[in-house]
């Protein structure tokens, strides 16, 4: 009985500490997302500064909006968690963004195919 109380013991123990963090990951305030912003992002094929923009509107931690981009525009849908963002282009080839809210700025990792690259963002 002893043995099986202290292995009760350290597996309560190992699992409080997740829904302690899980808690407080639900608590963090929903940043602003909304705007106009324009994406400075690297070009996956040759690494030359390409800009695009997107439009974001945002209910609750849901966004959703439309994406231009210089070969191809459409709707796009994400999330956003604390000050990160994850947002995916409904696009034919699909971009997926990801990164950190700070104020008027967004910055991160986006990826095309497998591959990836840096971008950040100002909104207007």
């Amino acid at each position: 009985m002893g043995r099986y109380f202290a292995k009760l013991v350290l597996v309560v123990l190992a699992i409080l500490p997740l829904g302690v963090s899980g808690g407080a990951l639900a608590q963090q305030p929903i940043v602003n997302a909304r705007g106009n912003w324009t994406i400075y992002s690297k070009n996956i094929d040759n690494g030359a500064m390409v800009t695009k923009r997107v439009q974001i509107t945002q209910d609750g931690n849901q966004l959703w909006g439309h994406f231009e981009g210089p070969n191809q525009s459409g709707p796009i849908r994400g999330f956003v968690n604390g000050h990160h963002i994850e947002f995916d282009t409904k696009t034919h080839t699909v971009l997926h963004f990801r990164g950190q809210i700070n104020g008027n700025g967004m910055s991160g990792m986006y990826g095309i195919n497998g591959r990836h690259a840096e971008w950040s963002a100002v909104r207007e």
